[in-house]
């Protein structure tokens, strides 16, 4: 089965998961996010449900299929009910909510293909409610062409950008490891967020089929800090996000943490302080070794140097 991340699906028990790979050779590689429960908050098709978080996930499928629990939730494909794609999914949500149909519109009439677009998360599976944000997805090098036309729609005025409430509460809930203002001077730069009739939302990467390659799992070693160059910076929004690197010993950082994605471009000096990892191919660092990458980050000194220079 075909499947990357942003993607979800349905198994026959009716439980909702969050595909969180690309690659699956042992089942799919997800997490769980939804159960159904009586009680529960979320309602789809006259079926209420229950949102998981990342432990009590963990501690739900220990109990009920403890065969799923490995490094990831791993789920036969033989268990599999329904795939939910983003790129399938979009034309009936844009049709249903006009904030999705908004980003969409911009998008499409910018020049960005609607294959190449999708909608994740809640909305993708009909599990939203009111106040719940918009995970747009874009795929591939489109991906960077959409965030220069989201921008640009901030500077028309046809979107906004976030208020000072919002960055709070944003750090508030991501808990880095950095002070908040150096978290708003990156975060600011990034400019895959924005708000768009009062709603909150991501612009999410996602490869290229094209794009997909296996990933080497890594021997963890112990802590490391590192001063580096980033010399390719293409899949800094992907899950997890990659940073190669001009470096004496590590040839790549591995981002888990969504707080430090895109962080840094090409060309600019990084400190990274993770856990060091060796690969076939030689080592790597890895940041996000934990749900809250506590001790764990991702700083332009570039970026910083620049803006302390003015």
């Amino acid at each position: 089965m075909r499947a990357r991340i942003r993607d979800f699906f349905e198994t026959k028990d009716g439980w909702i998961f969050a595909v969180a790979d690309y690659n699956h050779p042992e089942g799919l590689r997800s997490m769980l996010r939804y159960v159904p429960d009586e009680r529960g908050e979320r309602e789809a098709n006259g079926k209420r449900y229950r949102k998981l978080d990342f432990d009590p996930a963990f501690e739900f499928l220990r109990k009920e299929r403890p065969s799923y629990v490995r490094d990831l939730h791993t789920v036969p494909e033989s268990d599999v009910l329904r795939l939910y794609q983003p790129s399938v999914g979009l034309q009936a949500v844009a049709k249903r909510d006009l904030r999705v149909n908004k980003i969409a519109t911009i998008l499409a009439d910018a020049g960005v293909p609607q294959t190449e677009m999708g909608i994740t998360g809640s909305m993708l599976i009909g599990l939203n409610g009111p106040t719940s944000d918009i995970d747009f997805v874009v795929y591939g090098p489109w991906w960077w062409k959409a965030r220069d036309i989201i921008n640009a729609a901030k500077a028309g005025g046809e979107i906004q950008d976030l208020d000072l409430a919002t960055w709070q509460k944003i750090y508030k809930k991501r808990k880095p490891e950095t002070g908040f203002d150096e978290f708003m001077l990156h975060e600011k730069r990034k400019g895959n967020r924005g708000m768009v009739d009062g709603t909150y939302f991501d612009l999410l990467f996602t490869r290229d089929w094209s794009q997909i390659e296996p990933q080497m799992k890594g021997k963890q070693l112990g802590p490391r800090k590192i001063v580096a160059t980033v010399t390719d910076a293409r899949f800094a929004f992907d899950s997890p996000a990659i940073f190669r690197l001009d470096h004496d010993e590590v040839s790549e950082i591995f981002c888990y943490s969504h707080t430090y994605a895109g962080q840094a471009r090409e060309g600019e000096v990084v400190e990274a302080q993770g856990v060091l990892e060796e690969t076939a191919a030689g080592l790597r660092l890895v940041v996000g070794t934990t749900r809250e990458a506590k001790g764990e980050w991702i700083r332009s000194l570039t970026l910083q140097e620049g803006v302390g220079g003015r």
